[in-house]
């Protein structure tokens, strides 16, 4: 296996996991005031990210079993987590909490270029 799907596999793996688990504490912690005050857009936008999570685990599983026969997952995971970078740094833009969008810009950094390096080396 190539070092560069390996890679991305467990990039994958770790955000999916991530992903899952930050809105697991964050729903345990009573963190989420979105609930009380938007409780249909913020499930929406829940939903949303725990389904980009989901294809994460199942694609980098895919990759690291070696069954990378069908790159619908890898395509599709890789979109929408994406999306999902780009579009949660406005929470955070409003509120003026720098470090957040920070961190999403670095990730989605990070997950561009693998996409790219990936999609070049098949």
């Amino acid at each position: 296996m190539k070092s560069t799907f390996r890679i991305t596999g467990i990039f994958q793996l770790v955000m999916g996991t991530g992903m899952i688990g930050i809105w697991v504490g964050l729903f345990l912690s009573k963190q989420i005031p979105e609930l009380q005050t938007d409780p249909f857009q913020i499930c929406m936008h829940i939903l949303a990210e725990i389904v980009t999570a989901l294809l994460l685990l199942i694609s980098g599983s895919f990759i690291l079993l070696k069954k990378y026969r069908h790159p619908i997952f890898f395509n599709l995971s890789f979109g929408m987590l994406i999306y999902t970078l780009i579009a949660s740094q406005g929470y955070y833009v409003q509120q003026s909490d720098w470090g957040p969008v920070a961190l999403f810009m670095v990730l989605l950094a990070m997950t561009a270029g693998l996409l790219i390096v990936t999609r070049i080396k098949k």
